[in-house]
Protein backbone atom coordinates (compact mmCIF):
# COMPACT_ATOMS: atom_id res chain seq x y z
CA UNK A 1 0.00 0.00 0.00
CA UNK A 2 1.47 3.75 -0.39
CA UNK A 3 1.73 6.30 1.73
CA UNK A 4 -0.96 7.77 0.30
CA UNK A 5 -3.14 5.02 1.04
CA UNK A 6 -1.67 4.45 4.46
CA UNK A 7 -1.92 8.30 4.86
CA UNK A 8 -5.85 7.86 3.48
CA UNK A 9 -6.54 5.01 6.36
CA UNK A 10 -4.99 7.49 8.83
CA UNK A 11 -7.31 10.13 8.59
CA UNK A 12 -10.09 7.64 7.74
CA UNK A 13 -9.28 6.27 11.66
CA UNK A 14 -9.00 9.62 13.11
CA UNK A 15 -12.55 10.49 12.17
CA UNK A 16 -13.70 7.02 13.02
CA UNK A 17 -12.90 8.09 16.80
CA UNK A 18 -13.35 11.59 16.76
CA UNK A 19 -17.46 10.59 15.32
CA UNK A 20 -16.69 8.04 18.86
CA UNK A 21 -15.98 10.85 20.92
CA UNK A 22 -19.47 12.96 20.40
CA UNK A 23 -21.57 9.38 20.73
CA UNK A 24 -19.86 8.47 24.26
CA UNK A 25 -22.54 10.73 25.92
CA UNK A 26 -25.12 8.25 25.17
CA UNK A 27 -22.97 5.14 25.67
CA UNK A 28 -23.56 2.19 28.47
CA UNK A 29 -27.01 2.17 28.65
CA UNK A 30 -28.86 -0.80 26.81
CA UNK A 31 -30.49 -3.84 27.67
CA UNK A 32 -27.26 -6.35 28.81
CA UNK A 33 -27.27 -7.52 32.42
CA UNK A 34 -24.80 -8.50 34.62
CA UNK A 35 -24.99 -10.45 37.81
CA UNK A 36 -23.25 -12.81 40.37
CA UNK A 37 -22.08 -13.66 44.14
CA UNK A 38 -19.38 -12.12 46.85
CA UNK A 39 -18.19 -14.53 49.27
CA UNK A 40 -14.77 -14.64 51.41
CA UNK A 41 -12.16 -16.89 50.11
CA UNK A 42 -13.92 -20.25 52.00
CA UNK A 43 -16.87 -19.67 49.55
CA UNK A 44 -19.41 -18.68 52.10
CA UNK A 45 -21.70 -15.61 51.41
CA UNK A 46 -21.44 -12.18 52.22
CA UNK A 47 -24.38 -9.73 52.99
CA UNK A 48 -25.01 -6.57 52.88
CA UNK A 49 -21.21 -6.05 50.27
CA UNK A 50 -21.39 -3.03 48.08
CA UNK A 51 -20.77 -3.35 44.64
CA UNK A 52 -20.92 -0.48 42.37
CA UNK A 53 -20.39 -0.63 38.79
CA UNK A 54 -19.72 2.69 36.37
CA UNK A 55 -19.19 3.02 32.87
CA UNK A 56 -15.76 5.06 32.20
CA UNK A 57 -17.10 6.75 28.29
CA UNK A 58 -19.94 7.93 30.85
CA UNK A 59 -19.55 9.32 34.15
CA UNK A 60 -22.81 9.70 35.23
CA UNK A 61 -23.35 6.00 34.59
CA UNK A 62 -22.72 4.61 37.66
CA UNK A 63 -25.24 1.93 39.89
CA UNK A 64 -24.71 0.48 43.46
CA UNK A 65 -25.96 -2.52 44.68
CA UNK A 66 -26.05 -4.16 48.26
CA UNK A 67 -26.01 -7.84 48.13
CA UNK A 68 -28.65 -10.19 49.77
CA UNK A 69 -28.25 -13.11 51.86
CA UNK A 70 -26.98 -15.66 49.39
CA UNK A 71 -24.13 -13.03 48.66
CA UNK A 72 -26.35 -11.92 45.19
CA UNK A 73 -26.22 -8.69 43.32
CA UNK A 74 -27.05 -8.19 39.75
CA UNK A 75 -27.22 -5.07 37.08
CA UNK A 76 -29.69 -4.48 34.71
CA UNK A 77 -29.92 -1.64 31.67
CA UNK A 78 -26.15 -1.75 30.79
CA UNK A 79 -24.65 -1.34 27.37
CA UNK A 80 -22.26 -3.34 25.57
CA UNK A 81 -18.67 -2.49 26.68
CA UNK A 82 -16.09 -2.58 29.31
CA UNK A 83 -17.29 -1.26 32.94
CA UNK A 84 -15.39 -0.81 36.26
CA UNK A 85 -16.98 -2.82 39.04
CA UNK A 86 -15.87 -2.71 42.62
CA UNK A 87 -16.78 -4.58 45.29
CA UNK A 88 -15.79 -4.34 48.83
CA UNK A 89 -17.65 -5.00 52.67
CA UNK A 90 -16.71 -4.31 56.30
CA UNK A 91 -13.76 -6.56 56.94
CA UNK A 92 -12.82 -7.28 53.78
CA UNK A 93 -10.08 -6.10 51.37
CA UNK A 94 -11.52 -4.29 48.25
CA UNK A 95 -11.74 -5.56 44.88
CA UNK A 96 -11.27 -3.33 41.50
CA UNK A 97 -11.92 -4.94 38.05
CA UNK A 98 -12.82 -4.51 34.19
CA UNK A 99 -15.33 -6.47 33.59
CA UNK A 100 -16.93 -6.75 30.16
CA UNK A 101 -20.88 -6.50 29.37
CA UNK A 102 -22.82 -8.18 26.61
CA UNK A 103 -26.33 -7.11 25.42
CA UNK A 104 -26.16 -10.15 22.73
CA UNK A 105 -25.73 -12.60 25.12
CA UNK A 106 -25.99 -14.35 28.65
CA UNK A 107 -23.46 -12.43 30.38
CA UNK A 108 -21.41 -15.70 32.98
CA UNK A 109 -21.93 -15.07 36.56
CA UNK A 110 -18.90 -13.07 38.31
CA UNK A 111 -18.33 -14.73 41.46
CA UNK A 112 -16.49 -12.19 43.67
CA UNK A 113 -14.13 -13.25 46.37
CA UNK A 114 -12.78 -11.50 49.03
CA UNK A 115 -10.37 -11.60 51.21
CA UNK A 116 -10.19 -10.76 55.07
CA UNK A 117 -8.34 -7.61 55.74
CA UNK A 118 -5.46 -8.58 58.12
CA UNK A 119 -5.83 -5.00 59.61
CA UNK A 120 -6.98 -5.66 63.20
CA UNK A 121 -10.81 -4.70 64.00
CA UNK A 122 -11.99 -3.79 60.48
CA UNK A 123 -11.74 -3.32 56.57
CA UNK A 124 -9.97 -1.01 54.60
CA UNK A 125 -13.19 0.50 53.78
CA UNK A 126 -13.80 2.62 56.57
CA UNK A 127 -16.12 5.52 55.89
CA UNK A 128 -17.88 6.30 52.88
CA UNK A 129 -15.49 9.20 52.02
CA UNK A 130 -12.34 6.99 52.22
CA UNK A 131 -14.46 5.20 49.30
CA UNK A 132 -15.01 8.35 47.21
CA UNK A 133 -11.09 9.03 46.88
CA UNK A 134 -11.01 5.47 44.83
CA UNK A 135 -12.96 6.12 42.84
CA UNK A 136 -12.03 9.87 41.92
CA UNK A 137 -8.76 8.99 41.64
CA UNK A 138 -9.66 6.60 39.13
CA UNK A 139 -11.81 9.29 37.39
CA UNK A 140 -8.65 11.75 37.26
CA UNK A 141 -6.35 8.63 35.91
CA UNK A 142 -8.88 8.49 32.89
CA UNK A 143 -8.77 11.85 32.01
CA UNK A 144 -4.76 11.67 32.00
CA UNK A 145 -4.84 13.83 35.20
CA UNK A 146 -1.71 11.92 37.21
CA UNK A 147 -0.59 14.03 39.62
CA UNK A 148 -4.08 14.77 40.70
CA UNK A 149 -5.15 10.96 40.81
CA UNK A 150 -1.74 10.16 42.89
CA UNK A 151 -3.07 12.69 45.69
CA UNK A 152 -6.40 10.73 45.65
CA UNK A 153 -5.40 7.28 45.36
CA UNK A 154 -2.55 8.49 48.37
CA UNK A 155 -5.05 9.83 50.59
CA UNK A 156 -7.01 6.53 50.10
CA UNK A 157 -3.82 4.05 50.96
CA UNK A 158 -3.41 6.01 54.08
CA UNK A 159 -6.46 5.24 55.69
CA UNK A 160 -6.50 1.52 53.79
CA UNK A 161 -2.53 0.82 53.57
CA UNK A 162 -2.85 -2.91 52.68
CA UNK A 163 -5.01 -1.66 49.38
CA UNK A 164 -2.00 -3.40 46.95
CA UNK A 165 -4.37 -2.61 43.97
CA UNK A 166 -4.32 1.16 44.14
CA UNK A 167 -1.05 0.99 44.82
CA UNK A 168 -0.73 -0.49 41.37
CA UNK A 169 -2.54 2.26 40.30
CA UNK A 170 -0.13 5.13 41.95
CA UNK A 171 2.58 3.19 40.03
CA UNK A 172 0.82 3.42 36.41
CA UNK A 173 0.26 6.86 37.40
CA UNK A 174 3.96 8.16 38.26
CA UNK A 175 4.83 5.58 34.90
CA UNK A 176 2.36 8.08 32.87
CA UNK A 177 4.16 10.98 34.09
CA UNK A 178 7.64 9.80 33.16
CA UNK A 179 8.69 9.17 36.56
CA UNK A 180 10.23 5.87 35.83
CA UNK A 181 12.19 5.61 39.14
CA UNK A 182 9.41 5.96 41.83
CA UNK A 183 7.00 3.58 39.43
CA UNK A 184 9.91 0.93 39.46
CA UNK A 185 10.62 1.69 42.96
CA UNK A 186 6.60 0.71 43.85
CA UNK A 187 5.71 -2.51 41.47
CA UNK A 188 9.17 -3.99 42.85
CA UNK A 189 7.35 -3.27 46.27
CA UNK A 190 4.54 -5.12 44.93
CA UNK A 191 5.90 -8.01 43.58
CA UNK A 192 8.11 -8.96 46.93
CA UNK A 193 5.07 -8.69 48.79
CA UNK A 194 3.13 -10.95 46.25
CA UNK A 195 6.31 -13.44 46.39
CA UNK A 196 5.60 -13.75 49.95
CA UNK A 197 2.17 -13.47 50.15
CA UNK A 198 -0.05 -16.02 48.37
CA UNK A 199 -3.34 -14.36 49.24
CA UNK A 200 -2.35 -10.86 47.33
CA UNK A 201 -3.08 -12.59 44.02
CA UNK A 202 -1.41 -13.48 40.77
CA UNK A 203 -3.06 -10.53 39.43
CA UNK A 204 -1.14 -8.31 41.39
CA UNK A 205 1.98 -9.63 40.42
CA UNK A 206 1.44 -10.07 36.44
CA UNK A 207 0.10 -6.39 36.68
CA UNK A 208 3.43 -5.53 38.43
CA UNK A 209 5.39 -6.80 36.11
CA UNK A 210 3.91 -5.80 33.28
CA UNK A 211 4.48 -2.29 34.79
CA UNK A 212 8.16 -3.04 34.90
CA UNK A 213 7.76 -4.05 30.87
CA UNK A 214 5.92 -0.97 29.72
CA UNK A 215 8.65 1.10 31.80
CA UNK A 216 11.69 -1.22 29.58
CA UNK A 217 9.58 -0.55 26.55
CA UNK A 218 9.48 3.28 27.12
CA UNK A 219 13.04 3.19 27.90
CA UNK A 220 13.66 1.47 23.98
CA UNK A 221 14.74 -1.31 26.16
CA UNK A 222 13.05 -4.07 24.15
CA UNK A 223 14.43 -7.23 25.71
CA UNK A 224 13.99 -6.14 28.83
CA UNK A 225 10.78 -5.26 28.02
CA UNK A 226 9.95 -8.60 26.33
CA UNK A 227 10.93 -10.82 29.21
CA UNK A 228 8.97 -8.61 31.85
CA UNK A 229 6.04 -9.42 29.74
CA UNK A 230 6.67 -12.91 29.40
CA UNK A 231 6.94 -13.20 33.07
CA UNK A 232 3.50 -11.59 33.43
CA UNK A 233 1.63 -13.69 31.67
CA UNK A 234 3.00 -16.40 33.03
CA UNK A 235 2.32 -15.15 36.33
CA UNK A 236 -1.27 -15.19 35.48
CA UNK A 237 -1.78 -16.77 32.18
CA UNK A 238 -5.99 -16.49 32.63
CA UNK A 239 -5.95 -13.31 32.74
CA UNK A 240 -7.23 -12.07 29.11
CA UNK A 241 -7.48 -8.11 30.40
CA UNK A 242 -3.60 -8.89 31.30
CA UNK A 243 -2.99 -9.88 27.67
CA UNK A 244 -4.98 -7.34 26.24
CA UNK A 245 -3.60 -4.19 28.62
CA UNK A 246 0.49 -5.83 26.85
CA UNK A 247 -1.27 -5.88 23.40
CA UNK A 248 -2.25 -1.96 24.26
CA UNK A 249 1.16 -1.24 25.28
CA UNK A 250 3.13 -2.55 22.39
CA UNK A 251 0.34 -1.10 20.19
CA UNK A 252 0.99 2.47 21.59
CA UNK A 253 4.53 2.00 20.71
CA UNK A 254 3.64 1.16 17.12
CA UNK A 255 5.37 -2.61 18.13
CA UNK A 256 2.60 -4.19 16.32
CA UNK A 257 3.53 -7.18 15.45
CA UNK A 258 4.45 -7.87 19.54
CA UNK A 259 0.50 -6.11 20.05
CA UNK A 260 -0.54 -8.94 17.49
CA UNK A 261 0.60 -11.70 19.64
CA UNK A 262 -0.83 -9.94 22.99
CA UNK A 263 -4.22 -9.29 21.44
CA UNK A 264 -4.44 -12.64 19.96
CA UNK A 265 -3.76 -14.44 22.99
CA UNK A 266 -6.25 -12.34 24.60
CA UNK A 267 -9.01 -13.44 21.90
CA UNK A 268 -7.63 -17.34 22.93
CA UNK A 269 -8.13 -16.83 26.64
CA UNK A 270 -11.54 -15.08 25.91
CA UNK A 271 -12.74 -16.15 22.46
CA UNK A 272 -16.17 -14.41 23.05
CA UNK A 273 -14.76 -10.82 24.13
CA UNK A 274 -15.33 -8.59 20.99
CA UNK A 275 -12.31 -6.41 22.44
CA UNK A 276 -9.79 -8.14 21.86
CA UNK A 277 -10.76 -8.57 17.54
CA UNK A 278 -11.37 -5.00 17.34
CA UNK A 279 -8.09 -3.86 18.31
CA UNK A 280 -6.21 -6.58 16.16
CA UNK A 281 -8.42 -4.89 13.10
CA UNK A 282 -6.94 -1.67 14.16
CA UNK A 283 -3.14 -3.01 14.36
CA UNK A 284 -4.22 -4.64 10.97
CA UNK A 285 -5.02 -1.59 9.68
CA UNK A 286 -2.13 0.30 11.17
CA UNK A 287 -0.03 -2.20 9.16
CA UNK A 288 -1.62 -1.57 6.04
CA UNK A 289 -2.74 -5.34 6.16
CA UNK A 290 -6.34 -4.71 5.38
CA UNK A 291 -7.00 -8.32 4.19
CA UNK A 292 -6.64 -9.31 7.92
CA UNK A 293 -7.89 -6.38 9.27
CA UNK A 294 -11.37 -7.31 7.39
CA UNK A 295 -11.02 -10.50 8.90
CA UNK A 296 -10.41 -9.49 12.68
CA UNK A 297 -12.94 -6.29 12.04
CA UNK A 298 -16.00 -8.81 10.98
CA UNK A 299 -15.30 -11.08 13.54
CA UNK A 300 -15.60 -8.41 16.16
CA UNK A 301 -18.98 -7.79 14.54
CA UNK A 302 -20.16 -11.66 15.16
CA UNK A 303 -19.58 -10.78 18.48
CA UNK A 304 -21.25 -7.43 18.98
CA UNK A 305 -23.72 -6.75 15.94
CA UNK A 306 -25.30 -3.80 17.25
CA UNK A 307 -23.93 -0.24 19.03
CA UNK A 308 -22.21 2.28 17.95
CA UNK A 309 -18.48 0.86 17.64
CA UNK A 310 -20.24 -1.75 15.43
CA UNK A 311 -21.51 1.19 13.56
CA UNK A 312 -17.91 2.62 12.83
CA UNK A 313 -16.60 -0.48 12.22
CA UNK A 314 -18.92 -1.07 9.01
CA UNK A 315 -18.00 2.11 8.15
CA UNK A 316 -14.00 1.44 8.12
CA UNK A 317 -15.24 -1.74 6.49
CA UNK A 318 -17.26 -0.05 3.60
CA UNK A 319 -13.92 1.98 3.37
CA UNK A 320 -11.35 -0.58 3.00
CA UNK A 321 -13.39 -2.72 1.09
CA UNK A 322 -13.85 -0.13 -2.10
Amino acid sequence: MSNKSIKHWGILIAAVLLAASFASAQAGRGVGRIGGTVTDLEGNPIEGAKVSISYPQNESLKYEYLTNKKGEWSFIGLGSGNWNLISYAKGFDPINQPVYVSQLSVNPPIKIKLKKAEKPGGGFIEDEASFAFLENGNKFYREGKYDEAIVQYETFIAKNPLAYQVRISIADCHLQKGDFEKATTIYNDIIEKAKTDAALGADMLGKALAGLGNIMLKQNKLPEAQEYFKESIAASPKDEVLAYNVGEIFFSNQGYDEAIKYFSLASEIKPDWPDSFLKLGYVYLNKADTANAVVKFEKFLTLEPDGERAALVRNILTAIKK
